[in-house]
């Protein structure tokens, strides 16, 4: 199918992070939508329950704290709605390891296909230094069109990162003209030069 005719849905967990010997856990879930006609739209935040503690170095980045999780839902307990939003969409996120990790928690979910934002970027600027989410929106002078979007947050709030990385996807191609070419153009991106970059 062709980019103009999709609707890319991005995803964010923030997690309680991990010391020696523990797994991760995710305390907050961001998901937005974004199509060449309808622009951004459908957000969808929640802070997830957790029997782990939220380790210090996560809290630090986040802000997110116990407090925060009172009564709020498991992620389990939300597969209605993430199958709503993220059935059917192709699926989007910047450095998509985490957010696949964390959706296992839906055996056979078959969500995709999926496009990581990272790859991407280092693919289309592989000049940049950093490739970090808010880095590169930085770069890229689009942070501004993103914080209207989700007023009153800021960068590591789910729904903040998810509607940033539909702003560098839409950024690219717009910029590159996309909106005529198949989806596959966005799957697996050439990062040969940015590896290059790297051992130079």
């Amino acid at each position: 199918m062709l980019i103009r005719d999709l609707t890319f849905t991005a995803i964010d967990f923030e997690s309680a992070g991990t010391a020696r010997g523990q797994t991760d856990a995710p305390i907050q879930i961001g998901i937005a939508s974004w199509s060449v006609a309808g622009e951004h739209h459908n957000p969808f935040v929640s802070y997830l329950h957790t029997d782990q503690p939220i380790h210090w170095s996560a809290q630090k980045v986040h802000g997110i704290t116990p407090a925060h999780l009172a009564d709020a839902p498991t992620l389990l307990s939300l597969w209605p709605e993430l199958k709503s939003r993220l059935g059917g969409a192709v699926i989007v996120a910047h450095s998509k390891g985490t957010e696949k990790r964390f959706l296992r928690t839906f055996p056979g979910h078959g969500f995709g296909p999926w496009i990581d934002t990272l790859h991407l970027a280092r693919a289309a600027w592989p000049e940049l230094a950093k490739h970090s989410l808010g880095n590169l929106c930085d770069e890229l002078g689009i942070t501004g069109t993103v914080r209207p979007l989700v007023p009153d947050k800021n960068w590591h709030d789910a729904l903040f990162d998810a509607v940033a990385s539909l702003a560098v996807l839409s950024h690219l191609i717009r910029l590159h003209d996309l909106e005529e070419h198949p989806v596959e153009a966005l799957l697996h991106p050439d990062t040969s030069r940015w590896h290059r970059s790297r051992r130079g």
